[in-house]
């Protein structure tokens, strides 16, 4: 192991120690890109519905850790609060005040599982109203 010059402590003093990615870290509550199951934006999770593969993947990862964006209000994140303790998982709020994400939600692991695509696409809405269908009359009627 390669020893620690005076410049290196103090450094380190002044900075902080040092961190890989620290700008990935920023971004996805603490956590790395590769180590991420699956992502949630803000808005995401302030709808009233869970989403489905979040639930999904916490049953499939039971030793995953759910972290939760501190700087939204607990009554939008409490819903996801609730389905970590069903379902045994640590969870964890990270609030950080000098940098803002987009990021709500992410259930991560340790290690690097390398998932290609981890954010969740939002809800496909549904038309408010479907095309009614004619019956024969209204085709011979021409209303």
């Amino acid at each position: 192991m390669e020893r620690k010059t005076v410049e290196d402590v103090l450094q380190q003093g002044i900075y902080g120690p040092l961190e890989t990615k620290p700008e990935e870290r920023r971004k996805y509550l603490g956590t790395l890109r590769e180590r991420i199951i699956v992502a949630l934006t803000k808005n995401q999770v302030a709808e009233t519905n869970i989403y489905p593969q979040v639930e999904q993947s916490m049953k499939e990862y039971p030793q995953a850790q759910l972290l939760l964006n501190g700087n939204m209000a607990y009554e939008e994140l409490s819903k996801y609060v609730k389905l970590a303790a069903k379902n045994k998982l640590e969870h964890k709020i990270v609030t950080n005040k000098e940098h803002d994400t987009d990021i709500g939600l992410v259930l991560a692991m340790s290690t690097a599982i390398d998932k290609k695509e981890i954010l969740v696409s939002p809800k496909v809405q549904m038309p408010a109203q479907l095309p009614q269908k004619k019956g024969l009359f209204a085709k011979l009627f021409k209303r």
